[in-house]
């Protein structure tokens, strides 16, 4: 086989390995394809997400517009009861549109943080695609200092600091969702 014809089949990988192939490749193609995934998902839902924000902001919009109208009847027999319903059914829909604004945020953390993770995932498919620091523990050590310190909640870093002291997953999860239920009185909600 020509040199030119070898060349024109790629890099060596898993389904057709030669000499040149890599485990180390591999898994940096393998944390590439998650983190293409994960942005894919993201796009997709903040489209959706800027649909559903739009939505609500014409919803509210219209509430307001009919309690003004509703004020602006007269208060005559007849008209008193339907104001009084138009005002509870608004109070009804305001509460409804806060809880989705509230679920609105809950996204913008999930998004804030797979962000998070496809940023981490680069720096660690950079750093195994160097040889010269792969086997640096000094490297690993940076790259962990540099990932923990991007993070901007306590429990974001309590569950990285569990997570590197612990070196299991479910173990480190546990321990975050212990310490968050004896932080937090049941029914309260976390904003950020």
């Amino acid at each position: 086989m020509t040199e030119a014809a070898m060349n024109t089949k790629g890099p060596s990988v898993a389904s057709r390995p030669d000499l040149d192939w890599s485990q180390v490749r591999e898994t940096i193609l393998m944390l590439n394809l998650s983190m293409t995934h994960i942005e894919l998902a993201m796009h997709d839902s903040s489209n959706s997400v800027g649909d559903l924000t739009d939505s609500f902001t014409s919803i509210s919009g219209a509430l307001n517009a009919i309690r003004e109208v509703a004020h602006q009847l007269p208060d005559t027999p007849e008209v008193t009861a339907a104001k009084s319903e138009i005002e509870n059914l608004g109070d009804e829909v305001s509460n409804k549109v806060s809880q989705a604004i509230i679920a609105f945020q809950f996204y913008d953390r999930l998004s804030q943080r797979l962000s998070q993770v496809c940023r981490n995932l680069d720096d660690l498919g950079i750093l195994v695609n160097d040889p010269v620091r792969l086997y640096n523990p000094f490297a690993w050590v940076a790259l962990q200092q540099k990932i923990r310190s991007k993070y901007v909640t306590e429990d974001d870093k309590y569950m990285f600091d569990t997570l590197m002291e612990t070196r299991d997953v479910q173990k480190a999860l546990a321990e975050f969702m212990k310490r968050k239920r004896e932080q937090q009185p049941e029914g309260d909600i976390e904003l950020f």
